[in-house]
């Protein structure tokens, strides 16, 4: 991790206290973590005021996949494998009562076809091959990535466009190469705080969940 990065992180370590061994009292920390807080409400707000257009025009593709008797695949690394995890988990268990399990398959979550393609063709072909297999034309294909650059979603978006997916790329950065992809709908945090990021795709899916289910609810 770079100095400034740190620095962004953890601004007491920044400072000068004139001995290295020092340890940041408990005032520091707890300014710390108010600044993180506001830092992160500031990135969502910012967020939701430059995506929020996109976000329902995504929730509308997707509610469509879903009424149509399609799924969703989602797809991510480290991080933001969890979170495609955590967003098919949304659509197949739906915590609000009266709205309907819907299909949904975190790709990474299926270790075997994982490790056979990267042991085989390659982990740029991870996903690819997955959505091959699985995917069918009117389906919808989402990606997370905090940097937008991330090879093996690269690999999979293009397979998705021409196979006629439906695509939706949650991403930090520019997120150039996604977006040289034509990707249908790129949902963008501002910034490059990863943790910042992460948490805005958290209420981005969260907020694309609720759109989703309330738009079937009124039988688009």
């Amino acid at each position: 991790m770079t100095k400034d990065a740190l620095k962004q992180l953890y601004p007491f370590l920044s400072e000068d206290s004139g001995a290295t061994d020092k340890s940041p009292d408990n005032e520091s920390l707890l300014q710390a973590l108010t600044e993180k807080a506001e830092h992160s409400a500031q990135t969502k707000l910012a967020f939701i005021e430059q995506n929020g257009q996109t976000l329902i025009d995504a929730a509308q593709a997707m509610a469509k996949t879903f009424a149509a008797g399609g799924k969703l695949l989602c797809m991510g690394n480290g991080g933001s494998s969890c979170d495609a995890s955590h967003l098919a988990v949304e659509f197949n268990h739906p915590v609000s009562v009266g709205r309907p399990p819907l299909p949904a398959v975190n790709l990474a979550a299926d270790t075997a076809m994982l490790t056979a393609t990267s042991n085989d063709v390659g982990y740029a072909l991870a996903f690819q091959r997955q959505v091959m297999a699985l995917g069918r034309a009117g389906d919808t294909l989402v990606g997370l990535s905090t940097s937008g650059e991330s090879e093996n979603l690269c690999q999979a978006f293009t397979a998705a466009k021409n196979m006629g997916l439906t695509t939706v790329a949650f991403i930090g950065g520019d997120g150039s190469k996604l977006r040289a992809l034509g990707v249908d709908h790129i949902l963008c945090v501002p910034g490059n705080n990863i943790h910042r990021i992460q948490e805005s795709h958290v209420l981005a899916y969260h907020c694309l969940w609720d759109v989703v289910h309330s738009l079937l609810a009124k039988r688009l």
